[in-house]
């Protein structure tokens, strides 16, 4: 579906990537990598177009089944993101390893760190941690203007949350990418990402 709703942005004029998050269940299945490359083939739709995000605590429950499973996806160029990061028990030796192209930082962090100085520390330290390592990084849980500047400021890559957009369905993106000025070319202080509902 994800695959199929990319298609139909792209009739439209819309180059945009799609992000499915993926259950330990699913990440588990050996035929995972299979599937996707078949679906992928039918469409006609390179592997470039898709995210596949991943929690840490999924990540963690066999380490070394899902680096190998993250590495035959990395090998076909689908891009790999941690969600909710910070909120697992991942190390920061399986960070290293694991061949991701991001990571995203959970709103719990966000939220408050305008506020509260523990939060920006950690938000600052994943941002450096993530780039030190050639990972891009989301925040996610972006709510105010004050927030987004702060996190501009830092080095964030992409922001996530409601200031941005609330949840949205795939037909109503259209319209927010005509208005919304975090649509623009031109704004390059974050690139913006829409959660759809």
């Amino acid at each position: 579906q994800a695959l199929r709703q990319h298609l139909a942005w792209r009739r439209e004029g819309l180059d945009l990537k799609v992000a499915v998050n993926v259950s330990a269940r699913v990440l588990y299945d050996l035929r995972l990598p299979e599937q996707i490359a078949r679906q992928l083939k039918i469409l006609n739709v390179p592997a470039s177009a898709l995210e596949l995000e991943i929690t840490e605590d999924a990540i963690m429950i066999d380490p070394q089944r899902a680096l190998d499973i993250l590495s035959r996806l990395d090998a076909m160029r689908i891009k790999l993101s941690i969600d909710d990061f910070g909120t697992g028990y991942s190390s920061l030796g399986y960070l290293k390893r694991l061949p991701v192209d991001e990571v995203k930082i959970d709103r719990s962090f966000v939220n408050e760190m305008v506020g509260s100085r523990s939060d920006a520390a950690i938000v600052r330290a994943t941002i450096d941690l993530a780039h030190n390592l050639g990972i891009n990084v989301v925040a996610e849980g972006v709510e105010t203007a004050e927030v987004l500047v702060m996190l501009d400021s830092l080095g964030c890559d992409t922001a996530q949350g409601y200031y941005i957009s609330r949840p949205i369905t795939a037909d109503e993106i259209l319209v927010w990418m005509s208005c919304s000025p975090f649509a623009r070319q031109d704004f390059r202080d974050l690139r913006a990402a829409t959660p759809l509902a």
